[in-house]
C-alpha cells in the first residue's frame, strides 16, 4: 500500500463509523471522495489567497491571511478533529488546525478583528464544541465575524455560532443543526467474495456498529442514543451562542437548512452581506483613530486635566491618577449633572495640577488628585497644600502601595498635618491613623 493509500485510509477511519455533524448529502459524497483519492483521483484543492502571514523567524505559515488590520481564517471542506497534516490538498480541515490559526491571528497585535470565511458542509462531532467555544472566547478579545460564504452547515454552523456576528450571502446555506451516523454493513459483500469474518469481543458494547455483521436492534438503540446525546450538546451550544435561538426553536428547524434571507429570518444569521462587504466594513472601522492626542483639553478628556509634557510627570502615572478623578471620584459638580458644576470642577483640578509643589512631582500629583476626588468640598489650594506638606518631594508614586492601604482620605481635610511620608502608601496609612 502506498503512502497516499495509507493517508486516505486514515481519513476514512475519521469519517466512517463515528458520529458526524454533517449534511446527509455530503455524508454520501465523502465516501466517494475518499475512495476516489485512495484510487489516485485527486480533485482540485482549495487555495488560500491574499496576504499570507508567516513567522518572522521560522518563515512557517501561520494559517491566516491579513487584509489591513483584518485577519482572515478560512474554514473549507469537511471538518475532522485531529490532523494538522490535513489541509487544502486533502479537501479536509481539522479543528486542531483552525484553533491554531485563530490563536495566531488573535495574538497578532496588528489584527484588530477576524473574519471566518466559511465554505463547509460540516464534519466530525468530536472537537466541534470545544473549537466553537474557543471562537467565543476569542470574540471577547477581538471582534469575530463569521461569513457564510457560501455554506456553514452542521458542524461548520456550530463554529460560526461562536462569532460575534454571522453574515450570510444571498445564496448562502446555513443551519443543518443535526447529527448523522453512517453505518456500512459489508457482511453480504464479504459473503459474495467468499470471505467470512468473525468478531471476538470482550464487553457487551464492544465493536457495536462494526461493518462485518448486521446491526442488532440493541446495537441500533445504542448508536441512536449516542446520536441523541451529541444532538443535545449541539443544540445547547448553539442556543448559548445565539440569544435569538432557543433550544426548542433550534429543534423546530428539524436539522433543515435556510438560504440567504431565510437564514436571517430564522435567526441563524444576523444579516445579509458578502465577504468583500464585511472585509471593507471591518477595515474601515479598524482604521478609525480612537486615541487621544497627548495634550488634550479638559473638555476632550471628560473633565480630567490634561497631561503637561513640561511637568516631568510620566504619562502612565498621570493617566492612573486622573482616572480616579474621572471614574471613582464622581466630582460634585459633575455628579449633579450641571454644566456650571462640571466647569468649576475642571477649573479646580487644573489649579491643583499646576500648583506650586505639585507640578512636576508625580507622587504629590497622585496624592492631590485622589484627595480632591474623595473630598470634593476642599478648595484647590488646600488640597495642594495638604499634599505638599504630607508627601516628601522625592516620594515614590508607586500605585501598588495604595491598594493595600485603608481608604480614609475623606477625613483628610479635618485632621492635623502629619510628618511627610516617603511613599504614597505611607501617606495613606498616616491619614488612616
Amino acid at each position: 500500500m502506498s503512502n497516499d493509500d495509507l493517508l486516505f485510509a486514515r481519513v476514512a477511519s475519521q469519517l466512517f463509523g463515528c458520529p458526524l455533524l454533517l449534511r446527509q448529502h455530503e455524508a454520501e459524497i465523502i465516501g466517494g471522495y475518499v475512495r476516489a483519492r485512495m484510487l489516485g483521483t485527486a480533485p482540485e484543492a482549495n487555495r488560500f489567497q491574499g496576504q499570507e502571514q508567516a513567522d518572522d523567524n521560522t518563515r512557517r505559515w501561520k494559517g491566516y491571511r491579513k487584509e489591513g488590520s483584518v485577519g482572515v481564517v478560512s474554514i473549507l471542506g469537511e471538518l475532522v478533529n485531529r490532523g494538522a497534516w490535513l489541509g487544502a490538498s486533502s479537501g479536509l480541515t481539522s479543528y486542531e488546525g483552525i484553533a491554531q490559526q485563530l490563536r495566531n491571528a488573535v495574538s497578532d497585535k496588528d489584527v484588530k478583528s477576524i473574519i471566518l470565511d466559511i465554505q463547509s458542509p460540516g464534519g466530525q462531532a468530536i472537537g466541534m464544541n470545544e473549537t466553537a467555544r474557543l471562537i467565543r472566547e476569542i470574540s471577547k478579545e477581538k471582534k469575530v465575524t463569521a461569513v457564510v460564504n457560501a455554506m456553514a452547515a452542521s458542524a461548520a454552523y456550530g463554529l460560526a455560532s461562536g462569532a460575534n456576528e454571522i453574515v450570510v450571502t444571498e445564496s448562502g446555506i446555513a443551519g443543518s443543526i443535526g447529527v448523522v451516523l453512517v453505518h456500512h454493513d459489508r457482511s453480504r459483500q464479504l459473503d459474495n467474495a467468499g470471505i467470512k469474518s468473525t468478531v471476538f469481543k470482550a464487553g457487551e458494547e464492544k465493536a457495536v456498529g462494526n461493518p462485518f455483521e448486521p446491526l442488532s436492534r440493541k446495537d441500533e438503540d445504542i448508536l441512536q442514543g449516542e446520536v441523541d446525546q451529541i444532538m443535545k450538546g449541539f443544540v445547547k451550544l448553539v442556543a448559548s451562542h445565539r440569544p435569538k435561538l432557543s433550544e426548542q426553536s433550534i429543534r423546530d428547524l428539524k436539522a433543515g437548512i435556510r438560504i440567504g434571507e431565510e437564514a436571517v429570518n430564522a435567526g441563524l444569521a444576523d444579516r445579509l452581506g458578502s465577504f468583500e462587504s464585511v472585509l471593507t466594513d471591518l477595515t474601515r472601522a479598524s482604521g478609525r483613530s480612537t486615541s487621544q492626542p497627548r495634550r488634550t483639553s479638559m473638555s476632550e478628556n471628560n473633565g480630567a486635566p490634561a497631561a503637561n509634557e513640561d511637568a516631568g510627570i510620566p504619562k502612565a502615572t498621570h493617566d492612573a491618577a486622573v482616572k480616579q478623578a474621572r471614574t471613582e471620584g464622581k466630582a460634585e459638580g459633575v455628579a449633579e449633572g450641571t454644566k456650571a458644576g462640571a466647569e468649576a470642577e475642571r477649573t479646580r483640578l487644573a489649579a491643583i495640577i499646576s500648583a506650586e509643589g505639585i507640578k512636576g512631582n508625580a507622587a504629590r500629583l497622585t496624592a492631590a488628585l485622589e484627595l480632591a476626588t474623595e473630598s470634593p468640598e476642599m478648595a484647590a489650594d488646600k488640597v495642594a497644600a495638604f499634599a505638599v506638606k504630607n508627601v516628601a518631594e522625592g516620594a515614590s508614586a508607586a500605585l501598588a502601595d495604595r491598594a493595600a492601604q485603608p481608604d480614609s482620605l475623606a477625613r483628610a481635610g479635618t485632621q492635623q498635618q502629619a510628618p511627610k511620608a516617603n511613599s504614597w502608601g505611607d501617606f495613606r496609612a498616616k491619614r488612616a491613623g
